[in-house]
């Protein structure tokens, strides 16, 4: 008969186990052992929650199980078991109110009237990848074919771009008081800081394209850098355009990219 001690063992290499599941499934992405839909749809989305609620479970009957009668001695073992899932469980709660206010886009710019578009080059990347196709930010969000479901119509008419900009506010054009060639070192500097692939860059069209891209997953986002004149030629605007290759939704991830982008870029002229 399997006695408490050894239960409580067997329940916290379970709880143990199961980080390793979702760390295997993210690089199992980036390194090309399965799709994105596989390794976040299937065994993250799917089978993520089943197994952290399993193991929260047979951990809590492991720790009822030591501390019934004595002696206790597993009973830390059994406590460690059920804190693991169980915090496992609060992140993708908190996760999932986060996505709950975040809207299902994943394309966003600075500049929704008139934004940074991708190269030919750039878009013949993309569509080597097959990536989502680069929509018109101007035209409305269920418009498009992923936004063609009932539970978008909230959105009513706005466009793209409103949805991204009432989302992320604080994203706007970027006003410098430094030439046009200033900004742009200074723009193309912060790129490859970041540790962006730079695609293109093209001083006199004030055009930076590069690729960024996340480490658990290895997702890759296309992003447009355009340096301006500014207002009657005073100084300089940057806009940012970041975009998605793969997934509805990006939570937040392009607007927090291009804000710290930003950031980086007025930090440098700093210096």
């Amino acid at each position: 008969m399997l006695s408490r001690s050894k239960f409580a063992g067997i329940a916290l290499t379970l709880s143990l186990l199961v980080p390793v599941w979702f760390l295997v499934s993210a690089l199992g992405v980036k390194f090309g052992l399965w799709s994105w839909r596989i390794g976040l749809g299937v065994l993250i989305i799917q089978w993520g929650p089943r197994l952290l609620l399993a193991a929260a479970v047979i951990a809590l009957v492991a720790l009822i199980l030591v501390l019934i009668r004595r002696p206790r001695t597993a009973w830390a073992a059994a406590l460690v078991a059920l804190i693991i899932p169980a915090a496992g469980l609060g992140y993708l709660g908190w996760v999932r109110a986060q996505a709950a206010n975040i809207p299902p886009i994943h394309d966003v710019a600075t500049d929704i009237a008139d934004p940074p578009a991708p190269s030919p080059a750039l878009l013949s990347i993309r569509t080597a990848a097959e990536a989502n196709p680069v929509a018109d930010l101007k035209a409305p969000l269920v418009a498009a074919d992923p936004y063609r479901d009932p539970r978008f119509a909230k959105y009513g008419s706005k466009s793209l771009g409103q949805v991204g900009h009432e989302a992320y506010p604080w994203l706007r054009t970027a006003a410098l008081d430094v030439a046009p060639t200033t900004a742009f070192a200074a723009a193309l500097k912060a790129a490859k800081d970041m540790g962006w692939t730079v695609v293109t860059q093209d001083p006199q069209a004030g055009v930076i394209e590069a690729t960024a891209g996340t480490f658990w997953f290895g997702f890759k986002d296309d992003v447009v850098v355009r340096v301006r004149s500014g207002a009657e030629g005073r100084g300089s605007r940057v806009d940012v355009r970041s975009i998605s290759r793969v997934g509805l939704s990006d939570l937040g991830a392009n607007a927090k990219r291009i804000e710290t982008y930003l950031a980086r870029v007025s930090a440098g002229l700093k210096t």
